[in-house]
């Protein structure tokens, strides 16, 4: 009878982890660049009381067994990496990737990190930065005289100065692939950084080597879908409603049982 109660509370557990995966994607619907999580659920240990194939006579063995469930944990927030839809912006530099990739900045403390965030701004001594001032690695530059800016699908930059008939090559984007992207650790403000699970990341021009291509004046939306979330949203909380009552049936069965004489 208690082993149906911590059952029924490891499912409850479950569910409000799952329900609080689904409101940050829905939260996140309109963060640039986000991609969706699914949190991924498996069986507690069995009690085995009897195994299946034991034998119950000379010459006859158990066809099934008889093994008792101890409940249902959350073992891992699978991150989602599907392409989102592309919002045009007509911004010049606003920087969309169509395909595999992530952009690289350098943090703070000098290490690198990786946004699928489109979303670039010029610093005060021209360079290429994310709305938090990380740099683009490696850096580009614009000369304070450019009239404009084009970013071609590969990654090359240039920028049209006064005096001169062509435009000026000012720098390159590159980009990196992982072998398992969902195995990158989420640092917030639109950040991942590597792991373990992630692999190295491997630089190279946009369009190169199975890396997607860049489109300016675009950015990328979260592929996050809004019905989908809140069907999940409603089946989280379905079943938390029934393991609740659960523990209410078993609650009263103990309560049956010990007011017994």
């Amino acid at each position: 009878m208690f082993r149906s109660l911590h059952v029924a509370a490891t499912g409850m557990s479950a569910q409000q982890t799952n329900l609080e995966s689904i409101s940050n994607n829905i939260a996140n619907a309109n963060t640039v660049g986000f991609k969706k999580q699914r949190a991924s659920f498996q069986d507690l240990l069995y009690q085995t009381v009897r195994a299946p194939g034991a034998r119950t006579g000379p010459t006859n063995v158990d066809p099934t067994g008889l093994q008792v469930g101890n409940g249902v944990k959350v073992v891992g927030t699978a991150r989602i990496h599907q392409q989102g839809a592309i919002n045009m912006t007509n911004n010049p530099l606003d920087v969309a990737i169509e395909g595999n990739g992530f952009f690289v900045v350098q943090q703070n403390d000098g290490t690198p990190a990786y946004t699928r965030s489109g979303t670039l701004r010029a610093d005060g001594e021209g360079r290429l930065v994310t709305p938090e001032g990380l740099v683009l690695d490696p850096p580009v530059t614009i000369p304070p005289e450019a009239t404009s800016l084009s970013i071609s699908s590969t990654g090359a930059v240039s920028a049209t100065v006064p005096g001169q008939p062509e435009p000026v090559d000012v720098g390159q984007i590159q980009t990196a692939i992982f072998i398992n992207p969902s195995g990158l650790s989420s640092l917030g403000h639109n950040l991942y950084s590597q792991s373990a699970a992630s692999g190295d990341p491997q630089l190279g021009n946009p369009g190169a080597d199975g890396r997607g291509t860049l489109l300016q004046g675009a950015l990328e939306q979260a592929n996050v879908d809004v019905v989908e979330e809140m069907i999940g949203l409603i089946g989280a909380q379905r079943n938390y409603e029934v393991n609740s009552r659960v523990i209410a049936a078993a609650d009263e069965m103990l309560r049956a049982a010990t007011q017994m004489r």
